[in-house]
This record gives C-alpha cells, structure tokens and sequence, in this order.
C-alpha cells in the first residue's frame, strides 16, 4: 500500500467519522426539538419548520434513514481503519484499531454531537432537514424495506408504530406549560391562562361578594382633586 493510497484512506476515515457525527446529530436533534415551536412556526409559513414538520410525520422512516446511513458510515469506517492499522501494526493493528476508532468514534461520532444536539434542537435539526429529506429519496426503497419488516415484527407483539406526530395536552399538563414559560409569558398572563383552565372549577361562593361587604358611592358627590 503506497503513501497515496494511505493518505487517501485516512482522509476517507475523517470523513466517514464526521458523516457518523451528522447523523448522531440528527437523530438526537430532530427527536428533542420543541414539537409546538415547530408546529407554530409551521403554521407561520417558515418552509424550513414544515419540511422538519413532514419529516416527523413519519418518525419511523426518519429514524430508518438516519440508523441506515449511521450504520454504513460505522462499518465502512471500522472495515477502512483496519486496513490502514494491519498496514502499519501488522496483525497487532486490529486490537489496537479497535480500541482507538471506539474511543474516536464514542468521543467525536456520538457523545460531541449528541450533546450540541440536545443544546441546541431546533438549530441543527432546520439546519440537517433538507440533506435528511434528500437522502430519504434517494434512499426510499432501503428505507422502506427495513421498515416493513421492522412494522410486521412489532406488529405481531401488538406495538403500534404509527403514533401521531405531536400528543394532545391535559388541561393539567398545558397548566404545567403554562408556568414553566418563565418570563417568555408575563406573570400576570400566566395568572389569566391559569384562572381560565380552572374556570371550570370555580363557584359562585368563590367570585360573590357578599352585600356587607360591597361599598358604594353617591354619584351626586363632588369628586375630590
């Protein structure tokens, strides 16, 4: 194996290594995104939400692109490392590949972009949605296969695979929303919002005031400057 050839491989590694990174990334990204930001923003028109929008429609086909193209890069990644590490190592280069492109690929292929992922969801998944959307056409009928084969198999232990894209709320659940906005919603909002979806169980005795208590005033009075 010459110079060339090595160096080659060594650039194709980083490579490989980087595309392992874009879709750890991805995967982390578009399922930690604010599903009712998005849904917001899509309904505001920003094409980039209702292309991430149509991806999510399909949570299963997502993942099944993502997992495909991280599983080839992780492969071909680990088949290209040991030809280069029995070149230089001999047959001791296997070990020593093994143990040094885990720890490459732990460190820079999955914990690195897992974690900018979860920081920043909604960045990274507009900013990998339509390198997403374009590998899930080119690659529809891989895609599609595993799928059907993946759906049969859970199908027969009664898992049910095609869940809505975005939950409905309780009214208890959107009342916890309501008050971990911080100070995206004023306090005196969140009050109103709060004392609406308590309407319900609010009484009479709770609003009345009683007579005793009502203090009127004369409209023939003077009003004091």
């Amino acid at each position: 194996m010459g110079t060339t050839t090595l160096v080659i491989l060594f650039i194709i590694l980083i490579a490989l290594v980087l595309l392992a990174a874009f879709f750890s990334s991805s995967e982390t990204s578009m399922m930690a995104i604010n599903r009712y930001r998005l849904r917001h923003l899509a309904r505001a028109n920003n094409h980039t939400a209702i292309r991430v929008s149509k991806l999510l429609e399909r949570s299963d086909r997502l993942l099944g692109v993502i997992l495909i193209g991280s599983t080839f890069a992780n492969i071909l990644a680990s088949s290209i490392a040991t030809l280069i590490a029995v070149h230089i190592w001999g047959d001791a280069g296997i070990v020593i590949v093994t143990l040094l492109l885990t720890f490459i690929m732990l460190l820079f292929g999955e914990i690195t972009p897992k974690t900018l992922a979860v920081a920043y969801p909604q960045r990274i998944a507009f900013l990998i949605s339509y390198p997403l959307m374009i590998l899930l056409k080119l690659l529809y009928p891989v895609v599609w296969l595993s799928n059907l084969i993946v759906n049969s198999i859970l199908k027969v232990f009664g898992v049910r695979t095609k869940a809505e894209a975005i939950e409905h709320l309780t009214s208890e659940e959107l009342s916890t929303l309501v008050r971990e906005a911080g100070n995206k919603i004023p306090d005196t909002h969140q009050d109103m919002l709060l004392a609406i979806l308590e309407l319900e169980r609010v009484t009479v005795d709770d609003i009345m005031i009683n007579r005793n208590d009502i203090v009127g005033i004369n409209l023939d009075d003077e009003w004091s400057v």
